[in-house]
């Protein structure tokens, strides 16, 4: 045996010791630096509300409690912008009514045309070509996955096998569905895919990305509330990874977890919530190569289809479990409803002032001295185990949400500080994901660039690429280290 070899696995060992003794890699791919500096999670506000104040004299004054709003709360500005079915070019779809419009099927529109419209409907909603914020598409009547459109929206896979039919009259239905799933699923990534390129051509510091993408169809606490677990069934991960053209294109995802009222308060509104966000978060990490893709949660500040607002424990599962999971920020959708009268607008007033600007305020500050504790301000805090049920709150013995009487009324801010007991804590539970450019366990170092390999070493850093994204760091010392006896054994 060659005299080194003794030394070789002499450091092998004491490599293995320091992987058992929790030494780990930086596992979390790196994220995107966040939208506002220096703000690892933010909160947008994205309801039609700037009646309240021009018509019934009701300043919701957003801007108190840090959550981000376009200029006099519209859906359409320069943080956040919406484009629905009827904004953003020829987006074909059949109504409730079956009346097709634009050609009912994306095989039956113009892609052409539809680009055309879009460009003109781009530079109309978002004249400011500088635009940062994000850009959300929402087309929700078809899915761009033949299995997937089922109920209400098996009209799409009905019209488009008669359109089939219609060409080949003598085809075996089989063939027909075949074909008509084809054209169909063609067509559809076309339209999406052609309209992100589009988007994000003429607004190229935006983030884009379609909403409810992806999407968990966890929803079986409605059938059976007292056996669910909320776990995405395993076919739709399988689904979520077929639609990988679509997670390329995006630059953002945009996934929903609004609440039905019959789950208000309950234990399964976090299952809901955890599996939807996990979901999302794991297609951010697969999408592209250099970094994960931020994710914006929607959520609503009421139950769905009511104004009940949210039960403060359902904030701590909604807002509280996306940051806790390492989301970028929620947006808070809401309809024209909110501002429908002076009385609603008070009722939103009463409790943004209340329980939901107050928590607001916890879960934006405690991430925010996170990543300042733990990351250097260059990474943000995830839980360590996904499934810990760790929050990002402020510490409430050693910090105060206070209000300051102003000449514009009152403003809110933290006070307080954390000691050592809360950064321990805060350590044990959650892990540092940094943000491009840095790394280290406490993204405490700049990341050096890469050199070009040997080309003699090329095929052996292919391999430790691979070995770094899917094992630990005791996996690929471990992998090194039996490299290296063997060679000595060879030798």
């Amino acid at each position: 045996m060659n005299a080194v070899c003794p030394v070789l696995i002499g450091w092998l060992a004491v490599a293995v010791w320091l992987g058992v003794g929790q030494v780990r890699c930086q596992q979390l791919k790196q994220a995107q630096a966040p939208l506002l500096p220096h703000k690892p999670f933010i909160v947008v506000w994205n309801a039609p509300t700037e009646s309240c104040r021009l018509r019934f004299k009701v300043d919701l004054d957003l801007s108190v409690f840090d959550i981000v709003a376009n200029f006099n709360e519209t859906l359409s500005g320069p943080n956040v912008t919406i484009f629905y079915h009827s904004h953003l070019g020829y987006y074909p779809y059949y109504t409730q009514a079956l009346t097709p419009i634009n050609g009912g099927l994306p095989q039956n529109q113009s892609l052409t045309k539809h680009l055309n419209k879009a460009r003109s409907d781009l530079d109309k909603l978002i004249p400011f070509k500088d635009f940062k914020g994000l850009g959300v598409i929402d087309w929700e009547n078809w899915r761009p996955q033949w299995v997937r459109n089922w109920g209400p929206k098996d009209i799409y896979r009905n019209k488009s096998k008669e359109l089939m039919r219609k060409v080949h009259p003598t085809w075996p239905d089989s063939k027909v569905e075949k074909e008509a799933k084809e054209l169909f699923e063609r067509a559809g990534q076309a339209f999406m895919n052609s309209t992100l390129l589009l988007a994000e051509s003429r607004r190229p510091h935006g983030l884009w990305g379609f909403y409810l993408f992806p999407d968990c169809y966890n929803y079986g606490y409605k059938q059976h509330p007292h056996k669910y677990t909320g776990e995405c069934p395993n076919v739709e991960h399988v689904r979520n990874d077929h639609l990988m053209w679509l997670w390329k294109e995006s630059t953002a995802l945009y996934p929903s977890i609004y609440l039905d009222y019959e789950l208000k308060s309950t234990p399964n509104t976090v299952k809901f919530v955890h599996y939807r966000v996990k979901e999302a978060m794991r297609i951010a990490s697969i999408a592209r190569s250099d970094f994960a893709l931020p994710v914006f949660v929607y959520s609503r500040p009421f139950y769905a289809y009511t104004f009940h607002v949210l039960s403060e424990r359902d904030l701590v599962h909604t807002i509280g479990e996306s940051a806790a999971l390492g989301a970028a920020g929620v947006v808070l959708w809401g309809s024209s409803e909110y501002a429908r009268s002076q009385r609603n607008c008070l009722a939103v007033k009463k409790y943004i002032d209340g329980p939901l600007g107050h928590y607001v305020i916890n879960v934006t500050s405690a991430a925010k001295l996170c990543s300042k504790a733990l990351c250097k301000k260059n990474g943000k805090c995830v839980r360590k185990s996904l499934e810990s049920g760790a929050y990002l709150h402020l510490n409430p013995r050693f910090f105060r949400i206070r209000s300051n009487l102003g000449p514009q009324g009152p403003r809110f801010h933290v006070s307080g500080h954390l000691n050592n007991d809360d950064i321990l804590d805060m350590k044990h539970k959650f892990t540092c994901q940094c943000y491009q450019g840095w790394t280290g366990i406490f993204c405490e170092m700049p990341e050096a660039p890469p050199l070009p390999p040997r080309p003699q070493d090329s095929l052996l850093t292919d391999i430790l690429v691979i070995l770094s994204i899917h094992f630990s760091c005791l996996s690929v010392i471990t992998f090194l280290g039996l490299c290296l006896i063997i060679k000595c054994l060879i030798l």
